[in-house]
């Protein structure tokens, strides 16, 4: 019994010393002519299919009305982020929102607020716009990716508002929670 842990043990040395010198065999890499310089050209990844486009429904008469609402153009916001609204090319009553390298086809919907909603057809974003500045949200992840994006118009409708409130200070204060500042 004990020749066959001895003999055991024995192989197991002689193994280990074996190791190291068959590490060191790899074979070399053939050289390289220092005229021979070409580069290796990689293959270009593949590039992702456009996903299909979403099956939009006809639009309601509500749906419609919600869209006439929705300012088009161009957006300003936050950090220099440019958001675009434009009618859909296809459908009526449907919203496309290009923001960054997406273009997100979304639902307008009218809110008992009097906010519209533009709500993505895939149920992945939402896009605000209220009387001062628009934002647009990832529902999955339940946070903005760009806020504070202002269209000309509520540009426009934010200094008159201002304008009137400088006018009539008396009429913005009873407009107001009914707190004065310190002076």
């Amino acid at each position: 019994m004990q020749s066959f842990s001895l003999r055991g043990s024995a192989a197991a040395l002689i193994l280990c010393a074996a190791l190291p010198a068959l590490a060191q065999t790899t074979p070399a890499k053939p050289a390289v002519a220092p005229h021979a310089t070409k580069k290796i050209a990689k293959a270009a990844p593949a590039k992702k299919a456009p996903p299909p486009e979403p099956v939009l429904t006809e639009a309601s008469e509500e749906q419609l009305a919600a869209a006439d609402r929705a300012y088009l153009g161009e957006y300003h916001c936050e950090f220099k982020q440019v958001i675009d609204i434009e009618k859909h090319p296809k459908m009526a009553g449907y919203i496309d929102v290009a923001w960054q390298k997406q273009r997100i086809t979304m639902k307008p919907v009218l809110s008992s607020t009097g906010a519209l909603r533009l709500e993505d057809v895939t149920g992945r974003t939402l896009m605000i716009q209220i009387a001062n500045k628009s934002m647009l949200l990832d529902t999955k992840l339940g946070q903005r990716l760009v806020d504070d994006c202002v269209h000309p118009e509520q540009a426009r409708l934010m200094a008159e508002a201002r304008a009137a409130a400088a006018a009539h200070p008396e009429t913005a204060a009873a407009n107001s929670i009914g707190i004065t500042p310190a002076k």
